[in-house]
């Protein structure tokens, strides 16, 4: 066989190999096959600390409403007894109660009595060392008779906070073809609102 001819079959079985091909594929599917599974997996925390958060303020405001706390001390605040619910909760799941944060914005309730929505909110009662908002004796809902709003409705209790993201993680961001900024989940508030009516003995 010529020279020529070989060298011809020899550049002809090169250009109908594909192992080239498989490598150059795998190289631009991988990445994104790893950051498709990194994204799952942050927002399988995120998911799993927004349904904590949530329980942690139900029984912060089933705690709040209660007429007897055995546990508590002897002055029963129901703001003291939502944030130690709270915390309880929180520290139950693994999360720390250092990373609450004030709601924002705070939830609009009017004062119990309230008979409309317009009116002016009742502010939030903290305690010293945390951010969870407590709006005691609030107007969860309105009686409506005959499309007029009016009569007692139901009062209760209001707990809600925020829970910052634990962890620093970077989402990246490609400039091309347009400018953006890398988004870091550690600015991520996770909302959490509970609220339960007044209880009687």
């Amino acid at each position: 066989m010529p020279k020529s001819q070989s060298q011809c079959t020899t550049w002809r079985n090169a250009a109908r190999d594909t192992r080239g091909s498989e490598i150059a594929e795998s190289a631009m599917i991988l990445p994104m096959l790893f950051v498709a599974v990194i994204a799952i997996f942050w927002f399988g925390q995120a998911f799993r600390i927004y349904g904590a958060a949530t329980h942690a303020a139900r029984l912060g405001a089933r705690a709040a409403v209660a007429p007897v706390c055995a546990t508590c001390s002897t002055v029963n605040s129901p703001a003291q007894n939502a944030v130690n619910a709270v915390n309880s909760a929180l520290s139950a799941a693994h999360l720390n109660p250092n990373q609450v944060q004030l709601p924002s914005p705070v939830p609009a309730l009017c004062p119990c009595g309230s008979t409309t929505s317009s009116c002016t909110p009742v502010a939030c009662t903290t305690v010293a060392g945390s951010n969870v908002c407590v709006q005691p004796k609030v107007q969860l809902s309105y009686n409506i008779a005959s499309g007029v709003t009016g009569g007692a409705g139901t009062c209760g209790t209001s707990v809600s906070f925020g829970y910052r993201y634990p962890v620093q993680f970077n989402l990246p961001c490609w400039t091309y073809p347009n400018p953006c900024t890398p988004i870091n989940l550690q600015n991520l508030k996770l909302p959490a609102q509970a609220q339960m009516r007044m209880e009687t003995q």
